[in-house]
């Protein structure tokens, strides 16, 4: 069980996910003992614990939101031998003044341990934690305990560093899936930013999302224009106070508020399941990072859309931001040009995230990114135009940026291109008739297909490499795209894998309200009672007794009893429709 509950709650069961372990030991918590859980939030400490406890599984956590009287209830617990889990912060394991704190635990039987957001622990990977390098001396501690790590986010090489600082014997290596075939990918070049959202939002009313942000003052300024448009938006970053961030995170969870607009310190430990959405109004920082952020959408595997709104200066703030901070190192840096190379390809969206993270494509056109869905449209005689970019790039003579490349070959006869001469180049205007976002586009492309390279820190030019030297003198093609008009409606994109619901909608509607009102009883949020998957399968299926539940996604044995009869009785009362 124990196994089985670990993999859910850690990690969805439709997640893609890393497991290392070592000496598998599933029946430890049968036993007198515990297992010990490292988490890296509070919030998703608390979650984790309600869910379990509605599960009937004794759950705990210790840390800092506690008062002394429920720290002490909790050691009480695990002297007792009455707790099976326990969450606790890495920093408190490993922190300062953390010995007797582990001497403690090896006394009430620590069996199992189970490390989340185990991609912090490797220095290359997109979430380094100090605290998380130092869980490998809890082998000494309790040399009698197996190991287990999970993460979502984790490439080969992370998986390496993991096993090797968490000094796994024969670690066991368990790699699932990345794909997430229920999510529709697009990436759009940043233009008019508030219309482009008011075209994604159009696609999910009513439905709850998130809107990540580059800086805090966007996250105010759109979290305020969004409540202007009538949507239930609020903002978080962590330039809030501590209890505001929390407020509005809570409310976010049990769905009084359906859209928060966040930096990426609204991170780990949100698993709300049916969030619809996820929109990142600039690039982030890595691959990692994007399937980390956009894959907190569609976690109950109905369909949800996952938007990429970036531009160039998205990658130029970055290198700025992670060199002043120190932390633009070689792994940095190659992440920063991955993330670059996803957001300007011209390839299937899915397949793309999915060999990033070393695992091989085999289902053709995905049919739900707007690569196979054929939403880029070709550019005439795009070789002509590839041609006429890196002429212009070979005329600057490779001393100048992607943005005053694009200035010259629309004919942007600003201060700097005239001062520099640039106005008088043959190149100068070639591509007049084109949109400036295009222009940019094209050059984006270009980098990512390695006919050009960004060189230089921190401001990046552009340079011609061999395979682009090559196409200038007539070697070989390449093919260019352009966006084409923005997706109308309401979404109804499906990959394959994703569930299409035939139920009624409004019995939907009701086993929602009842899911709540049992939700604020309880004081948790909604998804910890039922997710929106279980919901779909009453409203579908109808079942009219406690055994019919049982076949219920979603519903086991003390759910059905302690939430069965709310529901029964809300379908047995709602009209069927004719």
């Amino acid at each position: 069980f124990f196994k089985q509950k670990t993999a859910y709650e850690i990690r969805p069961r439709d997640w893609s996910s890393d497991v290392c372990s070592s000496d598998l030991d599933t029946g430890a918590p049968a036993r007198r003992g515990f297992a010990l859980v490292v988490s890296p939030l509070i919030s998703l400490m608390k979650d984790q614990v309600d869910g379990l406890r509605v599960d009937g599984v004794d759950a705990a956590y210790l840390n800092s939101t506690q008062t002394p009287d429920e720290r002490d209830a909790v050691m009480a617990s695990l002297r007792a031998d009455r707790c099976r889990l326990l969450y606790v912060s890495p920093e408190r394991l490993v922190g300062e003044g953390s010995q007797g704190f582990r001497r403690f635990l090896a006394r009430c039987g620590v069996r199992f341990i189970a490390i989340d957001e185990a991609h912090c622990i490797s220095q290359w990977g997109h979430d380094f934690r100090p605290e998380y390098r130092q869980l490998g001396q809890l082998r000494d501690d309790f040399p009698g305990a197996s190991f287990h790590a999970f993460t979502a986010t984790a490439t080969e090489r992370v998986r390496h560093d993991i096993v090797h600082e968490l000094k796994l014997r024969d670690g066991l290596v368990l790699v699932g899936s990345f794909d997430r075939p229920n999510l529709t990918y697009r990436v759009l070049r940043r233009g008019t930013l508030r219309k482009q959202l008011e075209t994604i939002l159009a696609r999910h009313e009513g439905e709850s999302g998130i809107v990540y942000c580059g800086s805090r003052r966007e996250v105010e300024e759109l979290a305020e224009w969004l409540r202007g448009e009538g949507h239930e938006a609020l903002p978080y970053h962590a330039g809030l106070p501590d209890e505001v961030r929390a407020a509005h995170q809570e409310a976010f969870l049990d769905e009084r508020a359906d859209i928060i607009v966040a930096t990426v310190a609204f991170g780990m430990g949100i698993d709300r399941s049916n969030v619809r959405f996820v929109i990142h109004a600039s690039a982030p920082r890595s691959p990692e990072h994007y399937q980390q952020e956009a894959g907190r959408a569609g976690r109950d595997g109905l369909p949800a859309e996952c938007v990429l709104i970036y531009s160039g200066a998205d990658f130029v703030r970055w290198r700025q931001m992670l060199e002043q901070n120190g932390e633009f190192t070689d792994s940095t840096k190659a992440l920063l040009r991955d993330m670059e190379r996803y957001a300007a390809g011209t390839r299937c969206r899915h397949r793309s995230l999915v060999e990033y993270f070393g695992e091989p494509w085999a289902r053709g056109e995905c049919g739900a990114c707007d690569w196979c869905l054929k939403e880029l449209d070709g550019v005439a005689d795009s070789t002509t135009v590839a041609r006429k970019i890196l002429s212009c790039v070979a005329r600057v003579r490779q001393n100048y940026g992607l943005a005053h490349v694009a200035d010259v070959l629309i004919g942007k006869a600003n201060d700097k291109v005239v001062a520099l001469g640039h106005a008088e180049l043959s190149t100068f205007g070639l591509l007049k008739s084109e949109p400036p976002a295009a222009v940019r586009g094209y050059i984006e492309q270009l980098v990512a297909g390695g006919w050009l390279a960004r060189e230089g820190e921190p401001y990046p030019v552009l340079k011609l490499t061999p395979a682009g030297a090559a196409l200038l003198k007539g070697e070989g093609e390449c093919e260019l795209y352009r966006e084409l008009q923005p997706v109308k409606g309401k979404s109804r994109t499906r990959g394959q894998g994703s569930t299409v619901f035939e139920g009624d909608p409004e019995l939907f509607d009701v086993l929602r309200a009842v899911r709540t009102k049992l939700a604020r009883e309880r004081g948790v949020p909604p998804y910890v009672i039922f997710h929106d998957t279980t919901l779909k399968h009453l409203a579908e299926r109808r079942p009219a007794t406690l055994d019919d539940l049982h076949d219920i996604y979603g519903v086991g044995a003390k759910k059905a009893a302690d939430f069965g009869d709310a529901f029964l009785d809300a379908i047995r009362t709602h009209r069927k429709p004719l």
